[in-house]
C-alpha cells in the first residue's frame, strides 16, 4: 500500500464519518487485505494489527486499537470494509442472484408483516427485495455485535415504500438507528447500519493486496 494512500487514509477519517471501502476478494487471502488496509489507519505494519472478539463473537481490534471500530463482509469475489470512530458500522453485502425460494425463507426466518410485504411485490421485484431486507436485517445485528442466532425476526422493517425503514427492534430506541443502502457493483446488494445520529459516509475502491 503506497505511502500516498497511507497518508490518506491516516489523516482523513474524522468523527461524524464512515468510510466504505469496496475491495477484491479471494478466500485464499484470508484476512491479509482487511489487516492492510487497518494497518493503514493505525499507522502500524500488518503483523501489529490483532483481533479479539466481543460479547457475541464479533471481531474487534484489540489493544490500544480498539477505538477504532470496523465491520466487513464478503461475498464472491467482492469484499465490503466499514471503519469509523465512536460509533460501531454494521455492513452486509450478498450477490443480487434468483433465489426461487425467497418466500420460504422469509417464513422461516422473517416477521409474518414483512413476509406478507413480499408475497404481495411482484415475482420480478420480490428477490431483489428479499436480499436488500436480509442484508439491512444483517448490517443492523452485526451493528449490535450480534450474528444470525439472535434471530432475523428481531429487527423489524418497513419493505414497501423503498427505503427500507427500521420499525421495531426489542430495547432499542429505532429512532436513534441509521440505515443505508450502498451503492456497489452491479449484481450486488449492500447496507450499512448504525446506532447514533447521521454520519457522512464515503464510498473508496481498493484493489485487492494479499
Amino acid at each position: 500500500m503506497g505511502e500516498t494512500l497511507m497518508l490518506q487514509l491516516t489523516a482523513s477519517l474524522c468523527d461524524g464519518e464512515i468510510h466504505v471501502w469496496e475491495l477484491d476478494y479471494c478466500r485464499l487471502h484470508g484476512r491479509a487485505p482487511l489487516r492492510r488496509v487497518l494497518a493503514a489507519y493505525l499507522a502500524v505494519f500488518p503483523d501489529d494489527v490483532h483481533f479479539a472478539e466481543g460479547t457475541y463473537g464479533r471481531p474487534c481490534l484489540a489493544g490500544p486499537h480498539g477505538a477504532l471500530e470496523f465491520n466487513w463482509s464478503h461475498c464472491g469475489d467482492h469484499a465490503l470494509l466499514a471503519v469509523a470512530h465512536g460509533i460501531t458500522p454494521g455492513i452486509d453485502l450478498e450477490c443480487l442472484r434468483s433465489c426461487p425460494n425467497a418466500l420460504g425463507i422469509a417464513k422461516r426466518y422473517f416477521c409474518h408483516e414483512e413476509t406478507a410485504a413480499l408475497a404481495a411485490l411482484p415475482p420480478a421485484f420480490c428477490h431483489q427485495a428479499f436480499l436488500s431486507l436480509w442484508t439491512a436485517k444483517e448490517a443492523v445485528l452485526k451493528a449490535m455485535g450480534r450474528g444470525l442466532a439472535y434471530g432475523l425476526d428481531r429487527p423489524r422493517f418497513s419493505v414497501t415504500p423503498s427505503p427500507l425503514r427500521l420499525l421495531a427492534l426489542e430495547g432499542e430506541d429505532v429512532a436513534a438507528w441509521q440505515l443505508l443502502r450502498l451503492p456497489v457493483r452491479p449484481f450486488y446488494v449492500a447496507s450499512l447500519a448504525w446506532r447514533g445520529g447521521p454520519h457522512r459516509v464515503q464510498q473508496k475502491t481498493l484493489a485487492d493486496i494479499p
